[in-house]
């Protein structure tokens, strides 16, 4: 398995001066949802709402693919494998999946994402589907070359976000690749989320779900006032 250290990555851009400020002021009444709404479902749900159509009140939707999956894509190329992108949101992942030539489904809990993803990208082959991790079609169930997890995990609590790790681990077949990408914390740290950043442990339960950890790589992101570790990691079944 190759391991690389912590590097610094630079974070997402965007052509609007004023995507970041109305970012901030879109985390201070996303913050405030806690509280109200504990079912992150409906959580989700009420995020997409609240953004009215704006990407900047979407505090994961960074306007194009992860640099850690469009970097894994270049060196594995699809020819027409089944792949699935996991909460895809706004569709920039499952797009990057499609055009490296996998035949990509992309789901999310959220109705109004999936909306959201098809109006982005019309002519997208990418199967966009509204569906539950914890219900998801029979058909999915070790169905896909590549699976892709990116940021749903830590976005979870408890008894939900243990049950996600091998949910999200079944949609991968025999020989399947999972490609994940998280922010991470040390053990016995303690940070207020949401996110609530991994740990090593949580990161190893993807391997007691009968995949083998093949490459892992940890870096820092930079966001304001702050530098975020992040892992990723690539996982595949025998």
């Amino acid at each position: 398995m190759s391991r690389e250290p912590l590097a610094a990555a630079p974070p997402a851009v965007t052509a609007d001066p004023d995507f970041m400020a109305r970012r901030d002021a879109a985390r201070q009444r996303i913050s405030r949802l806690e509280s109200g709404l504990p079912d992150r479902s409906e959580w989700f749900a009420a995020v997409y709402a609240a953004a009215g159509g704006d990407p900047a009140a979407v505090p994961w939707a960074d306007l194009e693919p992860k640099a850690t999956l469009v970097e894994w894509l270049a060196r594995h190329p699809g020819h027409g494998e089944p792949a699935i992108d996991v909460a895809c949101g706004l569709g920039d992942n499952a797009e990057a999946m499609v055009a490296a030539g996998y035949r990509t489904t992309a789901f999310d809990v959220a109705a109004e994402a999936i909306g959201w993803a098809r109006r982005r990208f019309p002519q997208s082959p990418v199967d966009y589907v509204a569906a539950d991790l914890f219900d998801s079609p029979a058909q999915w169930l070790g169905a896909f070359g590549l699976v892709h997890e990116c940021y749903t995990v830590q976005a979870l609590r408890g008894e939900m976000r243990a049950n996600a790790i091998p949910a999200i681990a079944r949609f991968v077949r025999p020989g399947g690749f999972l490609v994940m990408l998280a922010r991470f914390q040390l053990e016995g740290s303690e940070i207020a989320g949401p996110p609530w950043p991994l740990t090593a442990a949580e990161v190893a339960r993807f391997d007691a779900c009968g995949l083998r950890r093949i490459e892992e790589r940890h870096f820092t992101i930079g966001e304001p006032r702050r530098a975020v570790p992040q892992i990723f990691a690539v996982f595949q079944r025998a």
